[in-house]
Parts: C-alpha cells; sequence; structure tokens
C-alpha cells in the first residue's frame, strides 16, 4: 500500500523542532487533532529499539486511546523511522524527516506514513496533518 504523506514549514531551530518533537515535556502540548482532545499522558525512549507510548483522549473523558510504538531508526536532528503497535515489522511504519530550510526559513517537517485499514484515507491523512498543524502551533509559541 502507498504512504500517505503531510508536511509543515515550522519557524525555529532544527535543534528546537526536534526536542518539541521528541520531548515528552513537549509532546503533551501538541500531540492531539483538535482542541477538544489532549495528550496527557506521554513516555518515550528515544533509541533505536526504544519504546514511545501518548495517551490522546477527548478532554471530556468520553474517549481515550494510547498511541504507541518502537523506534527502528533515529538521525538526530534528522530522521525518525518507527514502528505502531504490536507490529514490529513494516505494515504500519512511520518515517519522519527534518530538513533545515535555507536562508533561515525554518524546517521543514515531512511524515510518510503507512495507512491503516479502519478509516478512509482522506481522513487519515486529515487527522495527521492537524496534529502536524497542531505541533506548529505549539512549537512557535515557544
Amino acid at each position: 500500500m502507498d504512504m500517505i504523506e503531510v508536511r509543515a514549514q515550522v519557524t525555529g531551530t532544527l535543534e528546537q523542532v526536534w526536542d518539541c518533537f521528541t520531548n515528552p515535556l513537549h509532546i503533551t502540548g501538541w500531540n492531539f487533532a483538535s482542541d477538544d482532545w489532549h495528550c496527557p499522558k506521554a513516555e518515550s525512549i528515544l533509541e533505536e529499539g526504544g519504546k514511545f507510548c501518548y495517551t490522546m483522549a477527548a478532554k471530556d473523558g468520553s474517549m481515550s486511546f494510547d498511541y504507541w510504538g518502537h523506534f527502528r531508526k533515529i538521525e538526530p536532528h534528522g530522521l525518525l523511522e518507527f514502528s505502531l503497535g504490536e507490529d514490529l515489522g513494516e505494515s504500519r511504519w512511520v518515517c519522519v524527516e527534518f530538513k533545515e530550510l535555507p536562508n533561515g526559513e525554518g524546517i521543514e517537517i515531512v511524515e510518510r506514513f503507512v495507512p491503516e485499514d479502519q478509516n478512509p484515507l482522506d481522513m487519515q491523512r486529515m487527522g495527521w496533518q492537524m496534529i502536524l498543524d497542531n505541533f506548529k502551533k505549539y512549537c512557535e509559541s515557544l
């Protein structure tokens, strides 16, 4: 199956953007798609083979789920590759690239992921883009 791609251009240094994306203290501030959701818990062992687990929850308590997986490849300030859920193979795989733009224009983040088979592709693309847009908003507010 083809991968879905979302992207954002974030104002800041590569170090700042990387830290906001990978540090659990920051992840709780942006890892949700809309204002009626939040990320009350984030844990991460940022090393190849390390596990991460982020809880996404509706603020009204009606729903929550854990988004978790294992880091497969890490190039600090450049690349994250991880698998999602119990599948440690390639079927639910995500690649996140961080690229410094010329002339101080910020950092481009490109996320590519293998979609799941329970929701329409457009809905998945929109959800991931909303989370990445929320990341941009959070990171630029610091």
